[in-house]
């Protein structure tokens, strides 16, 4: 996706590592894998085919520099794939490799997989973001700050109520995306034109650990936009959760900061200290929407085989996994070691009182009901 120079912003974290050009090849892999059991199963190949298929899978990794380099000429990563399992298989057996399905169905059913092994680590960091959240906002509860409106000093309010705000939208994002990985990701087994028996997607299915779809779904693309749109809403809500800590540790407001020793240097200015870990976020979730958007054009698509749109997924798909993986990544760090500066809020706040806003003369109010809305918040916490 990236040079190497620029992993560490863009691809920290373990889902890089499940989007891989060798993690692509092992998911169609485990899709070929599952489909000759499935076809031992309901008869139509022989228990000897269906157990020389496995072996052949067994020896180890495929040539994946060579399936890449055939992919160019065919449209697709299968080809070359099925090309080199049927080499290893030999010529008895053969044609029992792939057997009634296309290259969309393994190419489709690799998308959930890779996907699913994905979330797990994307998932995984999103949970340890919000639990630093939770803990921020259980332990400043009553820490009183100025509210911020169109960038501008509005009333008081809390750290407490700020960082459950941060918390439920990443509980949210969380939500949403545990549904699509457990109802949305779902394999495809429909054969060149859709119509092929379910039995062989329910087989399938069940022993990849995927949903079984109602029908194939070729060229019915709401599984992988609902895939992307619950990556852009996490990537979204991570990069607000960055956005806000970019704003209050400017030096002029300095309530918050990130640790981390020895991180955020300047390379001209020794004595500045970079919201590093909230610029990364940023510089991930900003790429997000294009790509979502990219997967929603790409929904539009003819009759029974898209022609270029569905190929369009491949790669949108893999990088939208890994920015948002990166994303969620750098902000359980960022939570993990923020510190806020109580002192600074409270100078701040004080400003308001002095400017003679008199809400901000006597905030207890203010303060106790930003407390109940953290308790409220912290009640409805998954544990």
């Amino acid at each position: 996706m990236t040079s190497e120079l620029f992993a560490g912003t863009y691809s920290r974290g373990g889902a890089a590592d499940a989007v891989t050009a060798e993690a692509w090849v092992r998911a169609m892999v485990d899709a070929e894998a599952a489909l000759a059991a499935a076809c031992v199963v309901e008869g139509l190949i022989s228990p000897q085919a269906g157990a020389s298929i496995l072996e052949a899978l067994r020896q180890g990794q495929l040539d994946v520099n060579a399936i890449a380099a055939e992919a160019g000429e065919h449209a697709t990563p299968v080809i070359g794939l099925v090309r080199q399992l049927r080499d290893r298989v030999g010529e008895q057996y053969a044609e029992a490799v792939h057997l009634g399905a296309t290259s969309q169905d393994i190419v489709d059913t690799a998308a959930m997989l890779v996907a699913q092994r994905a979330l797990e680590v994307i998932l995984a960091d999103a949970r340890a973001a919000g639990a630093a959240a939770e803990r921020l906002a259980h332990t400043h509860r009553l820490t009183p700050m100025v509210g911020r409106t169109l960038l501008q000093q509005a009333l008081p309010t809390s750290f407490g109520l700020v960082a459950a705000g941060w918390m439920v939208g990443l509980g949210r994002a969380v939500a949403e995306l545990e549904r699509v990985r457990e109802q949305v990701l779902a394999v495809q087994m429909g054969g060149p034109v859709g119509a092929r028996s379910p039995q062989i997607a329910a087989r399938v299915a069940a022993t990849l650990g995927l949903a079984e779809p109602l029908l194939p779904w070729h060229t019915e693309r709401t599984r992988p936009a609902a895939l992307a749109a619950g990556l852009g809403a996490l990537a979204g809500v991570a990069g607000k959760v960055a956005r806000d800590v970019c704003l209050l540790a400017q030096t002029e407001l300095g309530e918050l900061r990130e640790g981390g020793e020895g991180r955020g240097g300047s390379s001209a200015m020794a004595h500045k200290r970079n919201p590093v870990a909230a610029v990364s976020v940023l510089a991930c979730s900003r790429r997000t929407p294009a790509l979502v958007a990219t997967m929603f054009a790409a929904m539009e698509q003819e009759q029974q085989r898209a022609a270029g749109a569905w190929q369009t997924e491949w790669g949108t798909l893999t990088e939208l996994l890994t920015l948002t993986g990166s994303a969620v990544a750098w902000l359980a760090d960022l939570l993990g070691h923020l510190q806020v500066d109580v002192e600074r809020m409270q100078e701040n706040l004080d400003l308001l009182a002095q400017s003679g806003v008199q809400a901000a003369a006597s905030p207890e109010r203010r303060l106790a009901d930003a407390a109940e809305l953290v308790d409220r918040a912290l009640a409805g916490v998954d544990r």
